[in-house]
């Protein structure tokens, strides 16, 4: 998923709700751990939202607005907010859908889902990039994606599934090397109780995905959200028609899929063989 990549954004906006945050924060009396803790957000996140260096998920600005008692002042400090230093425009709507959710699932055939993605391979994948990035650019790119994983360990009670083709693997993106820490990474987060990992096989005659990936997200709200993207561009899907055949599919997929523990006992062979 090239889900992170593009152009850099600017960063003021997001400073300047940030020093908005902190002022309201601390004429309320609060510490960032306190405010963590009434929004439901860790401290590393009310950190990273008053420094400027995390896009604030409408849930938190409404959370932290009433919090505060000034409502009207963080929805004013948020609408001038740009996308994300390290987001590609086109991604910004789904980051925000995808830091508040409680389900999250993906189907990948191109390439690992940038959640379950170790430094080294997501390095490989954008040295592949074309036109070639600038190394400064480069950086912010993988300093974003590392930074969104972040959610993937602290948010321990959303529902994370993935579904990945075999072939993605196989590819050995980066080489030998890279795979086998790739794998090493795949088979640590499967071992966690809220990620479920599954391997569609190379031979699998009857796939629900042949439309291409697909990623679904169920809000706090519970209300739900597809993603698909293509070449420099992508869509953020609403409609519950067009989510309910989503889900049809994904839901048929994971039934085509290897079992969890099928799966991890794949990557070990994988791994085993490199």
């Amino acid at each position: 998923m090239a889900d992170d990549g593009g152009e850099p954004g600017e960063s003021e906006s997001l400073k300047c709700f940030g020093a908005v945050l902190k002022a309201l924060r601390e004429q309320a009396g609060l510490t960032q751990e306190e405010l963590a803790t009434q929004t439901g957000y860790s401290t590393h996140y009310v950190a990273k939202f008053e420094q400027g260096k995390r896009y604030p998920p409408q849930r938190f600005i409404d959370q932290a607005g009433v919090i505060l008692d000034a409502p009207h002042v963080l929805r004013a400090a948020a609408r001038h907010l740009t996308r994300r230093r390290g987001l590609a425009s086109w991604f910004q709507q789904w980051a925000g859908v995808e830091e508040d959710a409680v389900s999250l699932y993906a189907y990948e055939c191109r390439v690992i889902p940038g959640l379950l993605q170790p430094e080294p391979y997501i390095r490989a994948a954008f040295a592949s990039s074309l036109p070639p990035l600038p190394d400064e650019q480069l950086e912010g790119l993988v300093e974003a994606r590392l930074d969104r994983q972040r959610i993937l360990v602290e948010q321990q009670g959303v529902d994370f599934g993935f579904i990945i083709e075999q072939a993605v693997i196989e590819r050995r993106t980066g080489g030998d090397e890279v795979t086998r820490d790739l794998i090493d990474h795949l088979l640590d987060r499967a071992h966690l109780r809220h990620v479920h990992l599954q391997i569609m096989p190379l031979r699998q005659p009857n796939h629900a995905g042949l439309d291409g990936p697909l990623y679904l997200a169920e809000t706090s709200d519970n209300e739900w959200f597809g993603y698909f993207e293509g070449q420099q561009s992508s869509a953020l899907i609403r409609s519950s028609k067009d989510i309910s055949a989503l889900q049809q599919r994904y839901g048929m997929m994971r039934s085509q899929a290897l079992a969890e523990d099928a799966t991890v006992s794949l990557l070990r062979e994988m791994r085993g063989a490199l």
